[in-house]
């Protein structure tokens, strides 16, 4: 018999126990070894089947163990140290703290759609809430004070079965926040605090705030599960990505909006500080800064002042290279939830030119959440130099008469959080070798660690990941054929410890050409079953449920996987998630990675594989594209000048054949007297080396602090110093400079000083002559724009001199200045005009040019 209703009664703990109640409660377990040792060894057999989750562990121990532990000094005094040492974690000072000014931001607002931190809270679906939770661990280790957002998916995303023709199928186990690590804010009085929005029709939406402990971050998720909803309402965070256009719409007005208004409540109910940046983690969140323009305008200011204000302090990362990734609804359906009483103050129309698309190519009465947020937010990136390059392409529209180069996004290359995605027995040499636990920082070039000893390592980390994939095989196997005593043998036989071992796992969307391995069958197939250099490749990824064409790829590959002669060298393993994960990238030889170039804005799946010591075989796209050396991996050509999709799969799919089976396998084969390849463990220690710092999620915090943060702090205080009155200046000038400029121009251009044959080390002067339509020298910069040039007169590289205003001249306006000759070879300029204010982060951030023609 089922029960109709599940829910967990936490263990009540003795006294001497006690300890383990708060070190369950914080996260920092979850990439904390020493405290994820201590919940071990209360009982091995439960801490597995409870998939690594101390208080799903605490739930299923038995009375009689408790007392033995409770009997066990030695236990007790380890548990009250850990405490301990928690206790000084949280309160200590760390690198933020020490190393960051003074006045650096008390407080910063981390919104996400998803956050991925650990199994025991499956709020994620992918990369981004993977991303997001290592960006909230590395700030808690860094000590930098995030305040994170999220909603709280009583379903989180989904999880994956594979039907016996291979068939991605969907359930929605329902989670039970009692016996997650969730604490629920709340009034002085013990009531649960609740933020509330209003709806169309006179009806509102209610949420409780969940409080997480990530370290010293607090994480908080609004749950919409609560009596106080109407039942429609009651499913508005029912799934991570779930839903129609109306219910997404829901979920992101929650997160933004209501995002904001659970932070004020703890800044009410707590000693938390008020954040002074707001970042935006992808546009799902981006309607936060229209709630904080709401609560400007209710201090006295006008719609375009509090804008200033709220972009000033906003920080947006757009994770997406594809179009198609971007959240855009229906503008009459937007209209109609902002034609209510959800944010006072405000005016509808104001909020629909936000999210327009009235550029060119742009959908009428369309609203994109990408648009809204880099229109809100005064600095954005993207999430690799690849992507950040392709995101200047891709919303260049906003910039129009700019150069790609100058539209006003730059880019953050993605990390990883080390101490939880790099297996322990790389820590455990680390440590004993080099006497550090922290990998990023260990120096893996020293003789002290010997060849034999990090092939021992990566040979056990191999054996993991078999030994895992046949337990998640045959557990599959048998929950499919519930009335079968055992599996078929051939099971326990799957994969080989000792064989080169690629892996491939990641979301499935069709530019990520999951089958591309798939091309030729039978090239594959020899290569698989080489007797010389036997190669073996493990899958897992999830598709979305409503794209069935990413399941007929599972389906293709779990079909050509299942043949009887390929089935001991190729699996795919379901239901991946952060669990499988942290045995998969370890376990692997090489990480295969082949999308679309450039459609892959980071893919930190193999930055993952590469803190362990596996080499990357990739598409020279994301952020293998910035840091590929010819030793860490290898490159899989591109054919970006193939005829047509067809031809380009099946150029880049022989290239990656040919690369495993006549560069990767041999030298993986390459062994010297003591069975070591030396070759291969000489491009294990050269990534270790290289790749370690630079692709650790501190690394990525740090940048976001110093180049982002830090400045958006520094932009928010100047415009809100004397009550707001430089916002109310810079908004009275934008409109002054807006109305004005189309009316600018450069109306003529001369230029001397140089002979008949110009040589290095001449200076060209350049005098232009510009109409400013009554806006004075001092509203803009008038700059020579000079290089290189190539065909169609393209300026490559382009520098930049200010000319200087010439007193007394009157409209048009006369600049001059000189431009250095300090190179051979073709030689090209112009002269442009953009508007220039103090409070500017960008030249081009008006939107507004006028170039000399």
């Amino acid at each position: 018999m089922k029960a109709i209703r599940r829910f967990t009664v936490r263990t009540v703990l003795p006294e001497a126990l006690s300890p383990l109640e708060e070190l369950a409660s914080n996260l920092r377990w979850s990439w904390h070894l020493p405290t994820r040792r201590l919940f071990e060894d209360i009982s091995p057999q439960l801490w597995e089947a409870s998939g690594h989750d101390p208080i799903g562990l605490l739930g299923e121990i038995e009375p009689s163990r408790l007392q033995e532990l409770t009997a066990d000094r030695e236990f007790v005094a380890r548990a009250q140290a850990l405490l301990d040492d928690l206790h000084t974690y949280l309160t200590e000072p760390r690198w933020y703290q020490q190393n960051v000014a003074a006045d650096a931001p008390k407080s910063i607002g981390y919104f996400s759609p998803e956050f991925g931190i650990a199994a025991a809270l499956p709020q994620y679906s992918g990369g981004l809430g993977i991303l997001a939770g290592d960006h909230l661990k590395s700030a808690s280790d860094l000590g930098v004070p995030i305040i994170g957002v999220g909603l709280f998916y009583r379903s989180g995303y989904f999880a994956q079965a594979i039907s016996p023709d291979g068939w991605q199928q969907e359930s929605y186990p329902v989670l039970d926040p009692d016996g997650l690590p969730l604490s629920v804010l709340r009034h002085p009085d013990g009531t649960a605090a609740h933020v509330a929005l209003a709806l169309p029709g006179g009806r509102a939406l209610y949420a409780r705030v969940w409080q997480v402990a990530v370290g010293r971050i607090r994480l908080l998720l609004l749950d919409t599960d609560i009596p106080e909803n109407e039942d429609d309402l009651r499913s508005v965070t029912d799934r991570l990505y779930g839903g129609g256009g109306e219910h997404r719409l829901l979920q992101e007005l929650l997160l933004g909006i209501g995002g904001v208004r659970a932070i004020k409540l703890l800044t009410e109910l707590t000693e938390t500080p008020a954040p002074e940046v707001f970042h935006t983690n992808e546009g799902h969140a981006g309607f936060l800064g229209l709630e904080r323009i709401s609560d400007l305008i209710g201090e006295g200011l006008s719609f375009t002042e509090a804008l200033q204000v709220v972009r000033a302090g906003t920080v947006f990362t757009t994770h997406t290279p594809v179009p198609a990734g971007i959240d855009r609804f229906d503008g009459t359906l937007v209209r109609q939830y902002f034609s209510t009483g959800l944010l006072p103050g405000v005016a509808v129309d104001d909020v629909l030119a936000l999210g327009a698309e009235n550029y060119a190519g742009g959908t009428p009465n369309t609203f994109n959440m990408a648009i809204m947020g880099l229109r809100l937010g005064q600095r954005a990136n993207g999430v690799s130099k690849l992507h950040g390059e392709v995101s200047r392409g891709m919303f260049g529209q906003l910039w129009p008469g700019f150069d790609n180069a100058d539209v006003p996004i730059t880019s953050v290359t993605n990390g990883v959080h080390a101490p939880t995605w790099t297996d322990s027995s790389l820590v455990a040499l680390a440590a004993d070798r080099l006497g550090t636990s922290d990998t990023t920082a260990a120096d893996w070039m020293s003789p002290v660690v010997t060849d034999a000893d990090l092939w021992n390592v990566r040979n056990g980390m191999r054996e993991q990941l078999v030994a895992d994939a046949r337990r998640r095989v045959a557990a599959a196997w048998a929950e499919q054929n519930p009335t079968s005593i055992g599996h078929p043998a051939w099971m326990a036989e799957l994969l080989d410890p000792n064989v080169l071992t690629i892996g491939f796992a990641r979301r499935v969307p069709t530019y990520k050409r999951l089958t591309l391995m798939l091309h030729d069958p039978e090239r594959l197939r020899s290569i698989l079953l080489s007797k010389e250099h036997p190669v073996q490749i493990v899958i897992a990824g999830k598709s979305h449920p409503a794209d069935d064409e990413g399941k007929r790829l599972i389906q293709k590959l779990v079909e050509f996987s299942q043949e009887p002669d390929i089935r001991g060298r190729m699996v795919f393993l379901p239901n991946y998630d952060i669990g499988m994960a942290q045995l998969l990238y370890p376990g692997t030889d090489v990480w295969l990675n082949n999308p679309l170039r450039p459609l892959e804005a980071c893919g930190t799946s193999g930055m993952k594989a590469a803190l362990n010591g596996s080499l990357n075989l990739s598409i020279l796209d994301g952020w293998w594209a910035e840091f590929y050396d010819e030793e860490n991996g290898w490159a899989i050509p591109s054919a970006d000048s193939a005829g047509d999709g067809a031809e380009r799969d099946e150029l880049e799919a022989n290239s990656l054949y040919d690369l495993i089976e006549y560069q990767v396998a041999p030298r993986f084969y390459d062994r010297d007297a003591d069975g070591v390849p030396t070759r291969w463990v000489e491009s294990i220690r050269h990534t270790l080396a290289t790749l370690s710092p630079a692709l650790s999620a501190d690394r990525m915090v740090r940048e976001y602090v110093e180049r982002l943060y830090l400045p958006a702090a520094a932009a928010e205080r100047a415009v809100s110093a004397d009550s707001y009155a430089p916002a109310r200046t810079l908004a009275e000038w934008k409109a002054k400079v807006t109305a004005a400029w189309p009316h600018v121009s450069v109306a003529h251009v001369e230029s001397g000083g140089v002979d008949a044959v110009p040589q290095v080390g001449d200076e060209l002067h350049v005098r232009a002559h510009v109409n400013l339509d009554g806006l004075s020298p001092e509203d803009v910069a008038v700059e020579v724009v000079y290089g290189r040039a190539r065909e169609g007169d393209q300026l490559v590289s382009p520098e930049r001199v200010e000319l200087v205003a010439t007193p007394g001249s009157t409209n048009p306006v006369q600049f001059t200045g000189t431009v250095p000759l300090a190179r051979a070879g073709s030689f090209g300029y112009n002269v442009r005009v953009v508007p220039r204010h103090p409070l500017l982060a960008s030249p081009a951030e008006l939107g507004l040019i006028a170039v000399a023609s």
